[in-house]
């Protein structure tokens, strides 16, 4: 099960994307996912691809691994997709059924949701992918310090959120081992109807509960025995400083920033 699933996940490479401030790619990403929302025609969403297609040829990540993290909400994509085609108002009807209409309109919206969607999880996929989550706490915490004057807890912040991504895979592989363990004893998780298979989620979700917080427990008395007292005191022993390659990526990311706003502005 685990495999299915990229977040949290770190490729380790040698690359242009990896080497990156993770300042850089963190702001880079967020900005990205805002653009995301600027872009409603077709060139808008090519020009997106094109770039996110540069990125990931930047950062030496196999595609298969791309591909993975949209897998993962194949989902959730089906079922947004459905609702935008069959229930979105249109003047022209091309297809009904009982109570299903279909629209031009409706196709329309679905293709820029598909769209949206895809390019949204591959860019957020890519930033965990080439990004280990101590870079990544250094980086919220580095963004988060304004804050700390009206007493926003940069520290802790930063610290929980990379904690929560890394334990996703650990708690997806814990998964599927009970999954394999209460096969082996007879359960079915894939028969019966949708109450059965609730029912059947119950004997996965008790031990997993169980394992999260004994995991959780240790962790805390390992941070404890290491005398971790949050940001008091801390010195960092790597700083982060700004280079060449990340003022030309604050280049690009500008670049792109400045087309989809004109496409959205000044459509052609």
């Amino acid at each position: 099960m685990n495999n299915r699933m990229v977040i949290g996940q770190y490729y380790p490479a040698d690359s242009y994307v990896h080497n990156l401030d993770p300042r850089v790619k963190l702001i880079g990403i967020f900005t990205y996912i805002t653009m995301l929302f600027f872009a409603d025609g077709a060139i808008s969403y090519v020009f997106s691809a094109f770039c996110l297609s540069l990125a990931v040829y930047a950062s030496n990540v196999p595609l298969r691994y791309m591909l993975k993290g949209l897998r993962s909400i194949i989902f959730i994509i089906i079922l947004s997709v459905s609702l935008n085609i069959f229930f979105t108002p249109g003047e022209r009807l091309l297809f009904e059924f009982w109570i299903i209409k279909i629209y031009p309109e409706g196709i329309i919206l679905a293709i820029k949701i598909f769209a949206r969607l895809a390019l949204l999880i591959a860019g957020s996929s890519l930033l965990m992918l080439t990004t280990s989550p101590i870079s990544l706490t250094a980086a919220i915490e580095y963004i988060l310090n304004p804050f700390k004057k009206i007493g926003v807890p940069a520290h802790d912040i930063a610290m929980m959120t990379t904690i929560a991504l890394r334990f996703i895979p650990t708690l997806l592989e814990e998964t599927d081992k009970i999954i394999k363990a209460q096969t082996a004893r007879g359960a079915g998780f894939d028969t019966g109807g949708l109450i059965k298979k609730a029912k059947a989620m119950v004997p996965l979700l008790v031990p997993l509960f169980i394992s999260a917080f004994k995991r959780a427990e240790d962790l805390a008395t390992a941070m404890e025995a290491r005398c971790y007292r949050g940001d008091v005191g801390r010195t960092k022993m790597k700083v982060l400083k700004l280079n060449g390659n990340d003022h030309k990526a604050v280049i690009f990311i500008s670049a792109f920033v400045a087309v989809i706003l004109t496409l959205f502005f000044l459509p052609l």
